[in-house]
């Protein structure tokens, strides 16, 4: 695998931080997939994916979003995105997108969320700007109560604290009872995974694991609410690919409830192929779980059964011959 580093400058200056990781040259290419990372972490944490990826034939793109990993630039400015901070996520992965379409262009290309990530890739599925063939969803989750209420609450704390405050009780709201289920637990984040290796290299990253600020949080549950909203679901293209994957004891997607429930929704919309995987006792990080190298070929394999359609409709969104999708 080759490692190259850039940056995408948007409009107000910021500069995104994004990797690209190219398969070792005598492998041929197949396509591209683009990873969006997830809430308080960054996406060098998705170097093992990307090795298998890219030992598979995929060219992979990943950008740090705004508020983490090298994007935010210093430690101290971690979970402080600033406004707007989810709309500027979103373009900011379009535009990487379309870098991607542009120095490998007729390649399929399939983005791959994971928990915020999988949010932010839930909103761009309706984004006429898109430029994906296919859907990757990790660590996810349908529509939840409450939401209204978690805005009220941010913005209540907004004008009693401003929008910079670094929010524990927005943060306990949203992560307080994700370790309840979990006996023995060691850490505060022993639900993102079994292997409690995987869980200590979270917890001594010094760039993840961050508190949010208010304005996050805000956004965050706006966010929340939009992505279900009838007007935005009605606006995903039926024809496109889509892969849930998340386990059954996740609590980001109510331990499989949540999942099941987003796929029933997507089930309703008479989406053409859609595939779900629930891996039996796989926590939130199912990519940092004890049946990871599971996980991943399971993702290859997805990837591989939809990469002759992907790469037709290629052909006709570049102006080539016409074929039936």
């Amino acid at each position: 695998m080759r490692e190259y580093t850039f940056t995408i400058v948007e409009n107000d200056g910021t500069e995104l931080f994004a990797y690209r990781w190219l398969p070792d040259q005598q492998i041929p290419l197949k396509g591209i997939v683009q990873i969006s990372h997830g809430m308080c972490e960054r996406s060098y944490r998705y170097i093992r994916l990307a090795d298998k990826l890219t030992a598979s034939g995929y060219v992979v793109y990943a950008n740090d979003h705004i508020g983490h990993g090298r994007t935010a630039g210093d430690l101290d400015k971690l979970g402080m995105p600033g406004a707007d901070a989810f709309n500027r996520m979103a373009n900011g992965m379009l535009e990487l997108g379309e870098i991607a379409a542009k120095e490998f262009p007729n390649q399929p290309r399939f983005l791959l969320g994971h928990s915020m990530g999988s949010f932010l890739t839930q909103k761009i599925m309706y984004d006429d700007r898109q430029v994906y063939q296919g859907f990757i969803l990790s660590g996810t989750n349908g529509r939840r109560g409450l939401l209204k209420l978690g805005e009220q609450v941010a913005l209540v704390q907004a004008k009693l604290q401003g929008m910079d405050h670094r929010s524990m009780l927005l943060n306990a709201m949203v992560f307080g009872g994700f370790n309840r289920s979990f006996r023995p637990v060691r850490t505060a984040f022993d639900w993102l995974s079994r292997d409690p290796e995987e869980v200590d290299q979270f917890v001594h990253d010094p760039w993840c694991g961050a508190i949010c600020t208010t304005s996050f949080f805000l956004d965050f549950f706006r966010l929340l609410q939009e992505i279900h909203w009838p007007s935005s679901l009605e606006s995903i293209n039926p024809k496109l690919p889509v892969y849930i994957f998340a386990g059954d004891r996740d609590p980001v997607g109510l331990f499989g409830k949540g999942v099941l429930s987003l796929v029933d929704m997507y089930r309703s919309l008479e989406l053409q192929d859609l595939e779900y995987r629930l891996y039996p006792d796989g926590r939130h990080e199912m990519l940092h779980e004890t049946n990871r190298d599971e996980v991943m070929s399971d993702i290859v394999d997805w990837l591989d059964r939809h990469i002759n359609a992907a790469t037709t409709s290629v052909s006709v969104l570049s102006g080539g011959p016409k074929a039936s999708l």
